[in-house]
Parts: structure tokens; C-alpha cells; sequence
């Protein structure tokens, strides 16, 4: 399998090298005009391949090649499959672009994002009370950041976003999902909202380009406005795993993001809202480093973009 997923890589690392990094301008659904195209566009299993772009469209005033170069050096280096989303939402000549940002990964514990992106926008409607009470069920329980959960326990809203989005506790986690209205209505959701190629929670899986889409509505007032990014923003922002995107940006930078983890999954959605220019998405998901490796292949992907992003304010 390392030797099929090696051989993989260099394959895309080929094709990537002789196929500019795709960029294009910002449409009325920035990610869906961004994502890359397979031969047989279909969607790949991240475990199987990333996706190889097939076209390439360069606007004549931004030039990423450099930054595809250095993103190319970096995931053939790391050994893993990569997805990267970026999305500029500030400055101007906003641009969109991405690779393997269609293929297929573990969402791990970035369906908490959704859980909690549907509490904000309720919150914001006033419709549901953040200081309401959601009581604890055995079926709820899976081992996590806090062992206080037992039968007839009951928490806030607050007090459970807090953990699922601070400490990325699963029990919790579990709890706003159930609070929400379950599997199928966080799925209804999310691909309302456009995320539609995604299963959340059970099956669990997601891609970078449906991350970014949700990030993209959200930070564009689609998903409750400011109200709801007053409540959700800090909840997402100095969590206990900032090794990855925050890990690449200035230090001025502000990031608001939901990490994952599993196994040899290691996932990053952000928004940086405070970019060199003005704010930006960006997603990257991995496959098959797991631990520091993925940490730091994230930090340095961010890094790449973040310095991508300073020349902008040049």
C-alpha cells in the first residue's frame, strides 16, 4: 500500500508540474468555481488518490506558480494524500484555487464545525437559547476531553459548544448533533447550505471543497449573519490544537478553524480572518501521516499561503 500511494503521489506531482496550479476568479460560489478537474470527474476516495488537475485557467495579473512549486515540494515530501482548499474573500483580483480539494476524506471531528454552525445561525434567529439545557444520554458517550458525563448530567448550549469547539470533546460533540436534530437534519444542512457531497457524523466523510464551501457562506453572512458569527468565531478561535493552520500564519493573524483528527487523519478548516489582505479560507485535509507530520505539513501549507497573501498587500 506506501508503495502504491508513493507511486500515486509522484504521479500527481508530474502532472502538477506540468499543469499550473488552478486559479480562478472569485464567482458567486467561489469553491465550486475553484475546484479541480479529474479526466473522469468523478470523485476519488482520498485513501485511493488525490485528484490531478486536467485544466488550468491564469489570470495575467496574479502569478501562483511559485506557490504551486513550493505545495508540490511539500506533498511529495510528506508521503501523504493531500486536498487543499484556499478561498480570498478580501483585496481585490480575489481569487480561488485548489488541489484534490473533490477527493474524499475521514471528516473526523470537523462535523462538529456543522453541529456548530447550525447552533449559531438558530442562536442568531432566536430560536433556539444558548443558555438552554441539553441533558447527557448514554448513547451520547464516547471517550474524550472531559469524563463528567453520567446519566441525568446537563449542560448549556454554551457549555457544550465550548467543549466540542475548544477541546473538540466528542461527547459533546455528540450532544449538539442530537441537539440539532441528529444525522439526517446536520446532512440537510449542510447541503443546503452546499455542502452536498458530504456524509457528517455517520459515515463521516467530507472534502476540502464542501469545508471551504461552509466556511465561505458563513463568513459571507449566508449562515446567520453577524450574530452568529459573534457566538461561533470565539468558540473556534485559541483552541487546544492550533499545530496547524494558526501554526503557519503572522502573528497578527486571527484563525478561526475546526481541526479533526484520526488514526493517520489529520484535518484543518479555517478562516483567517485578519489575512495580510483581508480574510481567507483555507482547508486542508490529510491522509496517511497522522500525528506531527500532519501537523506539520498543514503549518506548512499554511505558511506557503500565508506568505502568497503578504505579497498581495505588496
Amino acid at each position: 500500500m506506501a508503495r502504491r500511494l508513493s507511486a500515486l503521489l509522484t504521479l500527481v506531482i508530474v502532472a502538477l508540474v506540468t499543469s499550473p496550479l488552478i486559479v480562478s476568479a472569485r464567482a458567486s460560489r467561489p469553491v465550486t468555481a475553484a475546484v479541480t478537474t479529474s479526466a473522469s470527474n468523478a470523485r476519488t476516495s482520498a485513501s485511493q488518490s488525490v485528484i490531478v488537475p486536467t485544466t488550468a485557467v491564469a489570470p495575467a495579473t496574479r502569478d501562483a506558480g511559485v506557490l504551486a512549486s513550493n505545495l508540490q515540494q511539500l506533498a511529495v515530501a510528506s508521503g501523504g494524500t493531500v486536498g487543499v482548499s484556499v478561498v480570498e474573500l478580501g483585496g481585490s483580483d480575489q481569487l480561488s484555487w485548489s488541489f484534490g480539494s473533490d477527493a474524499v476524506f475521514t471528516a473526523a471531528s470537523t462535523y462538529k464545525l456543522v453541529a456548530l454552525m447550525m447552533e449559531a445561525q438558530s442562536i442568531a434567529a432566536g430560536t433556539t437559547d444558548p443558555n438552554g439545557i441539553v441533558c447527557f444520554a448514554p448513547s451520547d458517550y464516547e471517550a474524550g476531553w472531559f469524563d463528567d458525563y453520567e446519566p441525568g448530567a446537563c449542560f448549556t448550549r454554551n457549555e457544550l459548544a465550548s467543549r466540542a469547539a475548544k477541546q473538540s470533546d466528542n461527547t459533546a460533540g455528540h450532544m449538539l448533533v442530537r441537539d440539532v436534530g441528529g444525522a439526517d437534519a446536520l446532512n440537510a444542512w449542510a447541503a443546503a447550505a452546499g455542502a452536498a457531497s458530504s456524509a457528517f457524523f455517520v459515515g463521516n466523510t467530507t472534502s476540502p471543497a464542501d469545508l471551504a464551501v461552509l466556511w465561505v457562506a458563513e463568513a459571507s453572512g449566508e449562515l446567520g449573519g453577524a450574530a452568529a458569527q459573534a457566538w461561533l468565531y470565539p468558540l473556534l478561535t485559541d483552541t487546544t490544537t492550533e499545530a496547524g493552520v494558526p501554526a503557519g500564519t503572522g502573528a497578527a493573524a486571527t484563525v478561526v478553524h475546526k481541526t479533526g483528527t484520526i488514526d493517520a487523519v489529520e484535518n484543518d478548516a479555517a478562516l483567517v480572518t485578519a489575512g495580510p489582505d483581508g480574510p481567507y479560507v483555507l482547508v486542508v485535509m490529510t491522509d496517511g501521516l497522522g500525528g506531527d507530520a500532519g501537523w506539520q505539513l498543514i503549518a506548512a501549507i499554511s505558511a506557503a499561503v500565508w506568505q502568497v497573501e503578504s505579497s498581495r498587500s505588496q
